[in-house]
């Protein structure tokens, strides 16, 4: 039941996040590749991500969304509603881990980047 409401909650989060996202006509096809970044994660990486989940370390595909993930994107769109789901912690360690480390003190959403 945790993970329907988990996956469901995933889910809502970020077709509210693309809907708002979609609004902004400065740059389409960046806010459409950060929309695919967002997707990509929900769907390679939130068995790794989930708050109340042990943690281990990500997939070799999980990995890949984060060697090719827009940070500065996809650390300015998540909203608390994310951070209520995403451990953030798990967040940092995943794109160190998948050699992607985020520089200390780097904003995403609520939390900085540890030293």
């Amino acid at each position: 039941m945790t993970v329907l409401n988990t996956n469901s909650l995933l889910l809502a989060v970020f077709a509210i996040l693309g809907i708002l996202m979609s609004n902004n006509n400065g740059n389409m096809v960046a806010v459409q590749a950060c929309i695919g970044d967002l997707q990509a994660l929900r769907t390679y990486c939130a068995n790794f991500l989930e708050k109340n989940m042990a943690k281990s370390n990500p997939s070799p595909m999980c990995c890949s969304v984060f060697m090719t993930l827009n940070v500065i994107c996809t650390c300015n769109h998540i909203t608390k509603e994310v951070e209520q789901v995403i451990d953030m912690e798990k967040f940092f360690y995943a794109a160190k881990y998948c050699g992607m480390p985020l520089l200390a003190g780097t904003q995403c959403g609520s939390f900085s980047v540890p030293p």
